[in-house]
């Protein structure tokens, strides 16, 4: 099993930006792929970011391409998205996923807001 563990939301203005942190419990090189994605109210969860952890090639939403960027840390189990130039549709719960060998697992999320 694989606990992961988001952090770094919060409140942000538009233009603004915010980092957010996903903790693996353990190493994520024995880890496939993982990624962030959002739900926002009243909407599908939808992905964000990904990136395989062998080899560091990513992918992006069309909607954030150019603005977010993923990248991990396997030192310290974990992976980031570094998010700039915020727009109030980014308001959404951003959850951690990982997969590999079949299985998936997902953190609780972190809120993000942003507004005025």
């Amino acid at each position: 099993q694989v606990q992961l563990v988001e952090s770094g939301g919060g409140l942000v203005q538009p233009g603004g930006s915010l980092r957010l942190s996903c903790a693996a419990s353990r190493s994520i090189f024995a880890i496939a792929t993982m990624g962030w994605y959002r739900q926002a109210p009243g909407k599908q969860r939808e992905l964000v970011a990904r990136i395989f952890i062998s080899g560091d090639s990513t992918s992006y939403a069309v909607s954030v391409k150019g603005r977010f960027t993923i990248f991990r840390d396997s030192a310290k189990n974990t992976i980031y998205l570094q998010m700039n130039s915020l727009k109030p549709e980014d308001t959404a719960v951003y959850y951690c996923n990982s997969y590999s060998a079949g299985r998936i697992y997902w953190g609780q999320g972190t809120q993000v807001t942003v507004s005025s």
